[in-house]
């Protein structure tokens, strides 16, 4: 067995549902209890309406093609999966509601399986801790509480790109980069606007930001 590391305080964590904790206890197969958990963390880190999976998807598993077919026929037969074949192809969907509206469009027509875009590994979530290490400063206990406050508040999008435009602007702080976050959230952010703020230095080193430049 492999030693684990322990869990790292700057990692992302991927929701898991509580019914899945009230129903341990009825898991007696180990892959099938890996394929679940796979697929809840592939279906978060997904995007756009269709959250769909295919056989294929699973293979970082490392499970032989037997424990796999056996492993996704438990999952169906308990009801944590939907399965929905479209000759050629197999989509496998969480038994969620929005897994079962999917399911509804395949079966009525209205989405085809290969309109799915190509599925290829998860997109990793910005991790909002190694990023501002990485470009403002070491992190404090009370700087942690303020970044999980605002990975609630501002997509984790606009504080990659505010923490982009600090490190442009020779600001590495975090009031400046929570300035800049406030007026997206209050004046709306779109990219014209990102343009236009990207040639405004000036403005925040000088004008309405200008006291948050203190260290």
């Amino acid at each position: 067995m492999k030693k684990f590391p322990g869990f790292s305080e700057k990692e992302t964590f991927a929701p898991l549902p509580d019914s899945l904790f009230r129903s341990l206890a009825d898991f007696d197969d180990l892959n099938e209890l890996k394929i679940l958990l796979y697929a809840l963390w592939r279906v978060a880190r997904m995007e756009g309406p269709f959250h769909a999976l295919s056989p294929s998807d699973f293979e970082p598993l490392g499970l032989s093609e037997e424990e796999l077919r056996s492993g996704l026929d438990k999952t169906v037969s308990r009801g944590t999966l939907i399965r929905v074949r479209r000759d050629p192809d197999v989509f496998y969907f969480l038994n969620s509601p929005r897994g079962r509206a999917a399911c509804e469009a395949i079966r009525n027509g209205i989405w085809h399986p290969h309109d799915k875009p190509a599925s290829g590994p998860p997109r990793e979530r910005p991790n909002v801790f190694r990023l501002y290490e990485e470009n403002i400063g070491p992190l404090t206990p009370l700087l942690a509480e303020t970044l999980k406050e605002a990975e609630q508040i501002y997509p984790a999008e606009w504080i990659v790109e505010a923490i982009q435009i600090a490190v442009e602007r020779n600001k590495r702080n975090w009031k400046y980069v929570e300035a800049i976050l406030k007026r997206w959230k209050e004046e709306g952010h779109a990219q014209k606007q990102d343009k236009r703020d990207a040639q405004e230095s000036r403005r925040y080193s000088e004008g309405e930001f200008s006291e948050y430049l203190r260290d």
